[in-house]
């Protein structure tokens, strides 16, 4: 197009600037100039044309060509020459590059840390099909039914209205005094444990938690006693902290404690849960206890108890903690709600030794300053006004029953020599295959008929330790859908 006043039309490579581009016309002529510039289309020095004349060529109104240029100018793209006009910036180095529009070339492998790196096949598990879904036989999945949304929202909604100035500006890496006194209230009651509010420090869950200690007592390569099978999520913590785990066997009587002692004697943590173990469900027994405590204390190790679902036993009352057995303070407490509440609620805590609280609280301030405050205020009073032990009876009443409907209907299971492991407590058991089994395919074939049942193999970090099973939550299925859920499960393993 030629200008009014019969001078040479302006050439603007790869230019594009319209009403209809669905972007405002500054940014539109922003990006057209900041394009032709990286790709060479305009080099260092060259004399961009003026607002005027560019607005006059686009036929347009001079503001957004102004605006534009502003922007350029700010980010050193333009300079401004006084008495001369406005050119490519003499900074930018000349581009050999052919004149095409941008492309996004091919990254270069990142450069990651070797703990991630040997770590990161584990997180495949996160694609795999049996992860995908909610129903029969998924782990970690509670009855969401019979959680007291209205109890809840009333407090989520009146903490939301009373919000005052000084809650938004709530720094403690420990978390707050009066959520962390609550929980120290809850301990004392439900679970015999003995701690003062400045012992504990408020997460985002155990995974939190794990890392935190991870980062604070372990240096790269050192030695972690790891139960086997295993939480699979607690193996990827340490292991991504740089620790070198020590595979401890599981029986009957939970960690064997004097194989972790010959394997690793000078080890610098353990990780454990006694109370339930993940996944085969043993309780460790008081004389490997005491054998794990005095080996702590004599080895200066740290014992870190995962009391994951504590709450739910069946047969007895809920097991005494290990750290109420512990005179020396070598243990680390773990405990969650996102297991008894619902799962994005993410909230969980550590009880620490008051020896580790400074670091802890130094490490916890490098990640992420503190946790959120709302979520601590609504669950303070939802302990405090007795929510929480009413849904905690409520549920093991309900779960008490989910079980005993798992068990029967797994009983031609059972009888025909497949094992069922862990139903003593928590929200799930393990069913024993025969050692040719491929737990896995059997574990895909469930997903196609909609069963979230897990692999037990994947609990195992050694291949050749690995034995062949099914762990089954039962938390989310009703009695009434269990026999039908178990049936499919039937027709599966018969099949394979």
């Amino acid at each position: 197009m030629r200008p009014p006043d019969g001078s040479e039309p302006i050439i603007l490579p790869g230019f594009i600037a319209g009403r209809d581009g669905g972007q405002p016309l500054y940014q539109q002529i922003y990006t057209s100039f900041r394009n032709a510039i990286l790709t060479g289309q305009w080099t260092a020095g060259q004399r961009a044309p003026s607002s005027r004349a560019l607005a006059r060529e686009l036929q347009i109104s001079r503001l957004p060509v102004l605006n534009a240029y502003a922007q350029l100018l700010a980010e050193g793209y333009l300079e401004a020459r006084p008495g001369s006009g406005t050119y490519i910036a003499r900074r930018l180095r000349a581009r050999s590059r052919p004149r095409s529009p941008i492309r996004k070339e091919p990254a270069a492998p990142p450069l990651i840390s070797r703990q991630v790196r040997r770590n990161l096949p584990s997180t495949r598990q996160e694609a795999a099909p049996w992860m995908r879904g909610w129903g029969a036989f998924g782990l970690h999945q509670p009855a969401l039914e019979l959680f007291p949304f209205s109890a809840w929202s009333k407090l989520l909604s009146r903490h939301v209205a009373a919000t005052r100035i000084q809650d938004l500006r709530r720094i403690d890496p420990m978390g707050w005094l009066e959520f962390r006194a609550a929980i120290a209230e809850y301990l004392r009651s439900a679970r015999g444990l003995e701690c003062a509010p400045e012992q504990i420090m408020v997460v985002s869950g155990s995974q939190q938690a794990l890392d935190i200690i991870a980062r604070t007592l372990l240096n790269p390569g050192q030695a972690v006693w790891m139960e086997e099978p295993g939480y699979w999520l607690a193996r990827h913590a340490l292991r991504t902290a740089g620790a070198r785990l020590v595979p401890v066997a599981v029986d009957e009587e939970g960690m064997e404690v004097g194989r972790g002692m010959r394997g690793a004697p000078h080890a610098r943590l353990v990780y454990a849960t006694p109370a339930h173990h993940f996944p085969l469900g043993a309780t460790l027994s008081a004389a490997r206890r005491i054998q794990l405590l005095e080996w702590a204390r004599k080895s200066q190790a740290w014992i870190v108890e995962d009391d994951y679902d504590g709450e739910y036993r069946y047969a007895s009352p809920p097991v005494a903690t290990l750290y109420g057995m512990d005179r020396q303070e070598r243990v680390i407490y773990v405990g969650t709600f996102s297991k008894v509440m619902f799962p994005s609620l993410r909230l969980g805590y550590i009880v620490l030794p008051r020896a580790l609280v400074p670091a802890m609280c130094s490490v916890r301030y490098g990640m992420d300053i503190f946790p959120p405050f709302l979520s601590q205020q609504v669950m303070t009073g939802f302990l405090r006004e007795g929510h929480f032990a009413r849904h905690i009876r409520r549920t093991r009443l309900a779960y008490r029953e989910r079980r005993q409907a798992l068990i029967e209907a797994l009983r031609p299971l059972s009888q025909s020599g497949l094992e069922l492991r862990g139903a003593a407590a928590g929200l799930h058991v393990s069913l024993l295959l025969p050692p040719a089994c491929d737990d896995i395919r059997l574990a895909q074939a469930a997903a196609e008929e909609k069963l979230w049942l897990w692999p037990l193999s994947g609990f195992y970090d050694s291949r050749q330790h690995q034995r062949p099973g099914l762990v089954l939550g039962y938390g989310s299925v009703t009695p009434e859908e269990m026999p039908a859920a178990a049936g499919q499960l039937q027709k599966i393993i018969q099949n394979h």
